[in-house]
């Protein structure tokens, strides 16, 4: 039986053991999310040549906030120390090209082994168990070729077969009843303390939506861009295909409650979402104005399962991206 720990399947990024990949290989534009234009295969101007970053812990300071909402999901490793022997592109400079197009094409697979992973431990799916474990081995197997396998890989196709997958085990957990938001534009909705248990919220759009005190347990939301949400108080235990990533993008308070895998984003709020008798409050001064980030910069679909997925002005061509130039931001690199 193969490995479904993220760990196991190496879907925890290493940056590390990284060549700094996100920060060469991928575009960015000047936005909300990033403080200077960037192309692919230019290096980052703040990449040190240990491949480190020289301004990591103030990032959010400096106008880099989408650096700290990527997630490659360990593919940037995988990438530098399996199909590249651990050789760097500027060791061997004829490598960048190639390690440039394969990186994109790895962090989709392994988004895919994510979400694999995850539906594998959802009991009430365990009538597709079987075929998921196929599509997780089958998908494991993939990010073993060779650069050159890689770089022809027809990822598009393969997403499609995972795809109705995931869709068949998110109707086998969520069962019928929950509200059916697949794609909805909910940009700036109000939607504080709503019913949303058991929803279907596959790529949505939440972008500044206020979803404070609202019930998310039991929901499905792969894909679903929370940029700007305000989750202080929401209850997601038991969501589903919900990644770190979006929740750093997001923001909430203590009182949100996470499923298990998932932590506490370190630039969320310590104080605690407090329902007014009135209406959602947090307490003088938190207001109840608040101005959705633009759409500018993001592709907002489905993730993995679509190709398209949320976005921050980063295009990585992969699970969080349409290959244009519009990604899912980055994720923060640990030095």
């Amino acid at each position: 039986m193969p490995a479904t720990h993220p760990r196991e399947l190496g879907l925890v990024a290493d940056c590390a053991s990284c060549f700094g990949l996100c920060c060469v290989a991928l575009p960015f534009s000047a936005s909300a999310d990033f403080a200077a234009d960037k192309d692919a295969g230019q290096p980052c101007r703040n990449l040190r040549e240990d491949f480190g970053c020289s301004i990591h812990a103030q990032l959010r300071e400096r106008g880099f906030p989408g650096c700290t909402v990527y997630d490659c999901f360990g593919a940037g490793q995988q990438v530098s120390q399996v199909t590249f022997g651990g050789t760097s592109w500027r060791a061997a400079p004829d490598t960048a090209r190639q390690m440039y197009a394969v990186f994109p094409v790895m962090r989709q697979l392994h988004e895919l082994l994510w979400y694999l992973a995850e539906a594998l431990t959802l009991e009430p799916a365990r009538a597709v168990h079987a075929e998921l474990r196929q599509a997780l081995a089958e998908t494991e197997r993939l990010t073993r070729e060779s650069a050159d396998v890689l770089e022809r890989l027809d990822v598009a196709a393969h997403r499609g077969v995972v795809n109705a997958l995931l869709l068949r085990t998110s109707e086998l957990v969520r069962g019928r009843g929950g509200k059916d938001r697949r794609g909805a534009d909910l940009v700036g909705a109000r939607l504080a303390g709503a019913d949303l248990r058991s929803a279907n919220l596959r790529g949505a759009y939440l972008i500044g939506a206020d979803l404070r005190g609202a019930d998310l347990r039991g929901a499905d939301l792969i894909g679903a861009d929370l940029r700007g949400a305000d989750l202080s108080g929401a209850d997601l235990t038991g969501g589903f295909f919900l990644t770190q990533a979006q929740l750093n993008a997001a923001k909430g308070d203590a009182a949100t409650r996470l499923p298990t895998a998932l932590t506490h984003p370190t630039h969320w709020a310590t104080t605690r979402y407090k329902r007014a008798a009135n209406g959602p409050s947090r307490g003088a001064g938190s207001g109840s104005e608040r101005k959705a980030p633009s759409r500018r910069g993001s592709s907002s679909g489905e993730g993995a399962v679509s190709g398209q997925g949320t976005g921050s002005g980063r295009g990585d061509g992969s699970a969080r991206g349409d290959g244009s130039g519009r990604g899912s931001g980055r994720r923060r690199r640990r030095r």
